[in-house]
């Protein structure tokens, strides 16, 4: 019944912006926390940014602080991750993921029980 949809990803040239999209549907922004997360090819899994309903729970990795921002429509059920100034290290397959409740800071990678497919960016000149 939940499904969670990323898209936006592409091709983009260093300097450049991308916006990602997560569409969920079969649950409630209002009663998860979602996040962004990404993987590079021979790296780890790497959390980017997670937005709630409560105030002051949006958080940024250092490595995308400043850069990237995270926002929601709650009209259509989308999360968003606006992507600026755009490096070759920002090259991965970008993941949306949720958790249940509405946490006030992040919550552990195993609270997200419900993952997007992933969209690929690839940042090159």
């Amino acid at each position: 019944q939940v499904h969670i949809v990323e898209s936006g990803g592409g091709l983009a040239q260093p300097g450049s912006s991308l916006r990602l999209s997560c569409e969920a549907s079969g649950l409630t922004l209002d009663y998860v926390t979602v996040a962004w997360f990404r993987q590079a090819p021979g790296k780890e899994r790497e959390g980017l940014s997670c937005i709630s309903n409560s105030a002051g729970s949006i958080v940024y990795a250092d490595s995308v602080k400043g850069r990237f921002t995270i926002s929601r429509d709650d009209d259509k059920n989308t999360v968003y991750l606006q992507m600026k100034l755009l490096q070759p290290e920002d090259t991965a397959t970008y993941y949306c993921a949720a958790a249940h409740g509405d946490w006030r800071y992040p919550p552990p990678t195993s609270e997200y029980d419900f993952w997007g497919q992933g969209t690929q960016v690839v940042v090159s000149s």
